[in-house]
């Protein structure tokens, strides 16, 4: 996404309101879009693709429920490497593309070097085939989890109030 000044110019307040109304529905038609944020269908599905072809729509999902589809589980988990020279960080990183269970996976400046966000089936899962495979990973030092016990607030929905500032 295009992040400085005269590329925010980008965006217009149609755009915005357009991408909040995708963000709440992904699957609304355009002219259901349209008509909330006062465009035509013709015109939603140009500035559609406009912003598909800038990167500023990246794809679009089907967010599941985790405990729907069995995934009872959810950890936060905080990965510290033995060193922070050589290989060790983009081994690691190459490493996360193999675990499915791993939803996200952040770089961090701080006590960690990486934060996990991980889903299992059972806290068995978690620990047997999650979490000792991070062990085995070479430069991996320490592993630390937190268990999820609720859930306060979830979204994918971006804010985007500061963007109506530079329109």
């Amino acid at each position: 996404m295009k992040t400085n000044k005269d590329e925010d110019s980008l965006l217009d307040s149609f755009d915005i309101s357009l991408l909040a109304a995708l963000q709440r529905d992904a699957q609304a038609t355009h002219q259901q879009i349209g008509e909330q944020v006062h465009l035509s269908a013709s015109q939603v599905s140009r500035r559609v693709q406009r912003l598909q072809a800038a990167g500023i729509i990246r794809r679009y999902v089907a967010l599941l429920e985790p405990a729907s589809v069995g995934l009872s589980v959810r950890a936060i988990t905080y990965v510290t490497l033995t060193r922070h020279s050589g290989d060790e960080g983009l081994a690691f990183e190459r490493e996360m593309a193999s675990f499915p269970e791993v939803l996200e996976c952040y770089s961090v400046a701080g006590e960690s070097d990486y934060i996990l966000q991980i889903v299992a089936a059972d806290l068995s899962v978690l620990s047997e085939q999650v979490l000792r495979r991070l062990t085995r990973i070479p430069g991996v030092g320490h592993i630390r989890s937190n268990i999820v016990l609720g859930r306060i607030k979830s979204s994918t929905e971006l804010p985007l109030a500061h963007l109506k500032r530079h329109v």
